[in-house]
């Protein structure tokens, strides 16, 4: 039971705590985007599913360090395969229809690339991870002013001329 509780084998406690912390931090910035523009996703979803990712890259990288078999068969990038693919169907809950435009696209990419950042700041490529998240707050940022046209809350509450 003790060896449970030990921590990890192949990071420290600092790096795995950084890690997770970039993981929290990254995707929280997309989702608080997304919540203060009132769309279907609010900022909880984004950390929950970064921080989940971020963890089971960690686990694979601490199954492959405690079992250093050359013999066994464990592939990592399963792991990237089985988050993105279960964070598609999420995502797709997002979008509806309404009347002839599809909304919530956005906030499922969104949903999307927070599992993407999870993913690799949890394999230690945190520098990837501030890439990703200032590319799609860019987009997101600079793309409101075209597609306030479409967004239900913004044609509730026209700004001010």
């Amino acid at each position: 039971m003790a060896d449970i509780l030990t921590g990890p084998d192949s990071l420290s406690w600092a790096e795995a705590l950084w890690r997770l912390g970039a993981a929290t931090v990254l995707p929280f910035l997309i989702g608080l985007e997304r919540f203060l523009r009132t769309k279907p996703i609010d900022f909880r979803p984004f950390v929950i599913i970064s921080v989940a990712a971020c963890a089971l890259a960690i686990g694979a990288m601490e199954l492959l360090e405690t079992i250093a078999d050359p013999g066994s068969r464990i592939d990592p990038s399963r792991i990237f395969e089985g988050v993105i693919t279960g964070i598609g169907f999420l995502g797709a809950g997002a979008i509806f229809r309404e009347g002839s435009f599809v909304q919530g696209a956005g906030s499922a990419a969104s949903i999307w690339a927070a599992g993407a950042i999870g993913l690799v700041c949890g394999f230690g490529e945190i520098w990837l991870g501030v890439i990703i998240t200032a590319i799609v707050l860019t987009v997101l940022i600079a793309s409101a002013p075209f597609t306030a046209h479409w967004d239900p809350a913004q044609q509730e509450n026209p700004p001010a001329p």
